[in-house]
């Protein structure tokens, strides 16, 4: 048996729900230099849409061999079932890899994954080399997140129809809380005086030392996000998530949902992006992301949606065995009207 004497580093990439995380992956992949890299996707609905964006980079440090997805639920939920066998037979293989990055769902908490190296069948073999968290700094700015707990309490206060905190809001702390690194991505959006605020509220949540980058696009390298050598999960009394300052072992995702909409190629390119628009401000969608066939196009076109942003590109031409179609994931805090939603979008 080959001895691995040397363990594998591991960089976790956690981050609210369309913050950059598979930019971010892709522009690692490019900047890899050849170190082979082993990429763990978690999901969050029923199409591996991340995946197959990364797929699609053409790099030779992300083969289809080297990537493997996690669809099954959120990867800090599914840690003995999903997690630790997957890194199990990573390190099986006898082509194990330089460095493993696991993108998470963005509803994942970061810190039962830290907790999940811990864990006897994977001790010895891996280490969490960092936690990266990514942040839309255009969402901060526009108020999504609350940091000041004194202010968040008084909006309760005032307002009657609440009656409990926000979950997201809580999930976002977390993030914040586990990381090594912040990357506060499309700063390209936001004035000079708004990024000197945000860089200002986000560090006074921050444990010392962690890092803070500004981003366009991810723009950063595996130069700068990959060794770290931090061995996070040797740090875990510092990073203690709500649920467990609470006395709480495990959380769950009741008041999230998500579904696929599928629908045939589209005619009509830029009248599908008004209706997305206009679905995407009448309904409480978080994240709407996938692929669309566009007629008389010959490439794939990704969507990706962030509250009533969206984004377009055409990534790849289609493949001659795959069907033109266009397939949507919609996600959204629990409630979602997907008869609705598909109407809309249909038009």
């Amino acid at each position: 048996m080959t001895s691995h004497p040397q363990k594998i580093p591991a960089t976790i990439i956690t981050g609210f729900l369309g913050a950059g995380k598979t930019t971010l992956v892709r522009n690692i992949l490019a900047t890899a230099k050849g170190k082979r890299i082993a990429l763990i996707i978690n999901e969050f609905g029923d199409l591996g849409i991340d995946s197959e964006v990364l797929k699609g980079c053409g790099d030779e440090t992300c083969s289809d061999d080297d990537i493997v997805e996690l669809a099954n639920g959120c990867i800090c939920c599914t840690v003995a079932d999903d997690f630790i066998p997957t890194i199990t037979k990573l390190m099986e293989r006898e082509d194990r890899p330089d460095h493993i990055v696991i993108e998470t769902s963005g509803l994942a908490l970061p810190q039962p994954l830290v907790r999940a190296f811990n864990w006897p069948e994977i001790r010895n073999q891996v280490t969490v080399d960092g936690v990266v968290t990514v942040v839309d700094s255009a969402a901060v700015a526009d108020g999504k997140f609350a940091h000041d707990h004194h202010a968040v309490q008084a909006q309760r206060e005032a307002d009657e129809a609440l009656d409990h905190d926000s979950p997201l809001e809580e999930l976002f702390e977390d993030q914040l809380n586990c990381a090594d690194m912040i990357i506060l991505n499309k700063t390209d959006l936001l004035s000079a005086d708004s990024l000197r605020h945000i860089n200002k509220d986000i560090r006074s949540a921050l444990r010392p030392a962690v890092r803070i980058l500004q981003a366009q696009n991810g723009n950063l390298g595996a130069d700068i996000l990959l060794g770290l050598g931090i061995g996070a999960e040797d740090d875990l009394d510092n990073r203690k998530s709500h649920h467990e300052l609470e006395g709480l072992e495990d959380h769950d995702h009741d008041d999230f949902e998500s579904f696929v909409l599928s629908l045939s190629e589209i005619e009509d390119h830029q009248g599908l992006l008004k209706r997305l628009d206009t679905a995407l401000n009448d309904h409480n969608i978080l994240r709407l992301k996938g692929f669309a066939a566009i007629k008389d196009k010959p490439m794939r076109l990704v969507i990706q949606a962030v509250g009533p942003r969206v984004q377009t590109y055409f990534d790849r031409e289609w493949n001659a065995d795959e069907v033109r179609s266009t397939q949507l994931v919609v996600i959204g805090e629990k409630g979602l009207d997907a008869a609705a939603i598909e109407s809309a979008v249909k038009g």
